[in-house]
């Protein structure tokens, strides 16, 4: 009966963050068609994934009229190398390389770009994309119907793997949770953040809030802009349609690294939001991974048929039930069973890593974080 009933209170609140998420997402209008001639798509660009020009030349076939400014690092020999064949195999469309120094310590190498690349662009939309993240015209066009209404837009992230295993690990972790993280709150609460691996803004938008410098000293980049636009007393609009992101994870100890990192950004977001907001967060995302392993660990300890199926039928209908919110979400199941299932049950060590490791590794930099705007480059 333990089991049974552990099973239920997961599925229960499975099946209400897929209500929440499904209503949010059916709010969001259908975009029109724009000019996105108009649109400067900015690539903070750092070498180290695999993947690297196949993304850039993913988004240059995909979005062959927009602007693309790039910008590299001055000491990142292999990135500028990538961008300067990359620019000359799609000739034809505008794109630039800014190539700029390496920031002053302590301050966040993502947003030291963006603002160099901010100074020189002038009245367009500013679409700010992470060089292992693929945007699809509809989406890009679901952004830009977002700013007749808001502030800032920005979309949901999915994730494609390579193949190997901790890929896959990887990847189901961001197509698990994804929509059901930024979705439901919807219902009851405006964004609390943004995802930063795409948004789209205004520049004068971004020119009237202070820039990407004012934020600079901000270790997690997505929080401290969405707070710059809040603070202003603007809104964010945060839809349902997909980008793509592509990280390759080299083996276990790369993908510990990045969910360490992922998990890091997520403890300092926490910690910024009122107690309510930290509690309602706390049982939406923190409670189903315990409430998966109580129920596992009570099977195996006392394995009866009841037991039994009470887990196993929570371990399909939880497949169902995703898979069912993915094909809304992102027009196709991207649902793989085990590494499904085990990603979510090392979201508890995660946490844990989070909380008691605050050195992270981002691509070839090491940082040690102390909040989300105290941390400094180390060996």
């Amino acid at each position: 009966m333990i089991a049974a009933a552990l099973a239920a209170a997961y599925l229960a609140l499975l099946l209400l963050k897929a209500w929440l998420a499904l209503r949010a997402a059916g709010r969001a209008p259908k975009p029109a068609g724009a000019d996105l001639s108009r649109v400067v798509i900015v690539q903070p660009v750092l070498s180290g994934d695999p993947g690297l020009e196949t993304t850039l030349a993913d988004n240059l076939r995909t979005l062959p009229t927009a602007r693309f400014v790039w910008v590299v690092d001055e000491d990142d020999a292999a990135a500028r190398e990538i961008c300067g064949s990359s620019r000359d195999q799609f000739a034809g469309t505008r794109i630039e390389i800014l190539v700029v120094p390496p920031p002053p310590d302590g301050e966040n190498p993502k947003l030291f770009k963006l603002e160099r690349a901010r100074v020189a662009l002038g009245d367009d939309v500013l679409l700010v994309l992470d060089d292992d993240t693929r945007m699809p015209a509809a989406s890009l066009l679901a952004l830009l119907d977002g700013l007749d209404r808001s502030a800032l837009s920005t979309g949901l992230p999915g994730c494609l793997d390579d193949g190997r295993w901790p890929s896959r690990l990887l990847a189901q972790f961001v197509n698990n949770n994804a929509a059901l993280t930024y979705l439901p709150l919807l219902n009851i609460l405006p964004p609390v953040t943004i995802n930063g691996m795409a948004y789209a803004m205004r520049s004068g938008t971004v020119t009237a809030i202070g820039g990407f410098g004012s934020i600079a000293r901000s270790i997690t980049d997505d929080l401290a802009v969405a707070r710059l636009v809040m603070a202003t007393g603007r809104t964010i609009c945060q839809t349902a349609s997909p980008v793509w992101v592509q990280t390759t994870v080299r083996d276990g100890r790369h993908y510990v690294r990045q969910m360490h990192r992922w998990f890091v950004f997520a403890w300092l977001l926490l910690r910024r939001q009122p107690p309510g907001v930290q509690a309602l967060v706390s049982v939406l995302h923190g409670a189903p991974p315990v409430l998966l392993w109580a129920a596992g660990a009570v099977m195996a300890l006392d394995p009866t048929p009841a037991a039994i199926v009470a887990f196993a039928a929570a371990l399909v209908l939880r497949a169902l039930v995703l898979i069912l919110l993915q094909l809304r979400i992102y027009g196709r199941a991207v649902h793989q069973p085990l590494f499904s299932v085990a990603s979510e049950l090392l979201q508890p060590l995660h946490i844990l890593h989070a909380l008691l490791q605050r050195t992270i590794v981002w691509r070839t930099r090491c940082y040690r974080v102390r909040d989300d705007q105290t941390f400094e480059a180390v060996p």
